[in-house]
């Protein structure tokens, strides 16, 4: 008689297991049809198994967060401040390219996970020890935005106008006479058919070229030595931080 091959054992469930079982299962079904009960099967185990290790779903999507913040590269040791950054944002970038639905959840938290918090405190540390006061660091994190996350909220969010001859989008007559300027655009942007800058653009290249501008800026106001209340003494106190 032939013995019985016994079954290996299951790994233990854990924080751990559950968070990178979720963000797995996101990956692969969206983040909407993500849920405690769906996950318990993907897991093979009863939903109230997983209440030991998240006490529910939006401590499941914090901890999602978590796991993926934590895929973002540490910073360089020893880099310029500008090349440090530029890495660090870009990683954040890749990290949450990889996870589609990461920054749908990001924006939906109340507040910042431990790991976020982590994550910008690193981000600012290079700018201080760049030579940044404070007061600029303080703007240039407003300037930022959830770009040093990695992605932007895009003026316009909605589908472009289908390709028309050699992939170029196709205007209505009657919208290329009304709009000529944006029609123009339009017409001669650099084709990227995934784009969430809008049809015809090309999502990196616009992340790094808006990028480059703004960390090139601020390494100009930090030579200039630029402090928020000259700012507001030329503008007549007009500018609101």
């Amino acid at each position: 008689m032939t013995p019985q091959t016994e079954a290996a054992p299951r790994a233990p469930l854990s924080r751990g297991r559950v968070l990178s079982a979720a963000v797995a299962l996101a990956d692969g079904i969206g983040i909407e049809a993500l849920s405690m009960r769906r996950l318990a099967q993907e897991l093979g185990v009863v939903p109230m198994a997983l209440y030991k290790h998240v006490a529910n779903k939006e401590q499941l999507l914090d901890g999602m967060v978590e796991t993926v913040v934590g895929e973002i590269d540490p910073p360089a040791p020893g880099s310029h401040w500008q090349g440090a950054v530029r890495q660090r944002i870009l990683s954040a970038r890749a990290a949450l390219l990889g996870h589609p639905w990461a920054a749908q959840v990001i924006r939906s938290r109340t507040g910042p996970t431990p790991a976020v918090l982590a994550y910008m405190d690193s981000v600012i540390g290079m700018f201080r020890g760049g030579g940044f006061s404070v007061d600029l660091t303080h703007h240039v994190m407003h300037a930022l935005g959830s770009r040093v996350l990695g992605f932007t909220q895009e003026l316009f969010d909605a589908a472009a106008p289908g390709p028309g001859p050699e992939g170029r989008p196709a205007v209505p007559p009657e919208a290329a006479a009304a709009y000529p300027h944006v029609t123009e655009l339009a017409m001669a942007a650099a084709h990227d058919g995934d784009s969430v800058v809008g049809g015809g653009c090309d999502d990196q290249f616009e992340f790094e070229f808006a990028l480059d501008l703004l960390l090139d800026g601020f390494e100009r106001l930090r030579e200039q030595g630029w402090t928020s209340s000259a700012r507001r003494s030329r503008s007549g106190g007009g500018l609101i931080a």
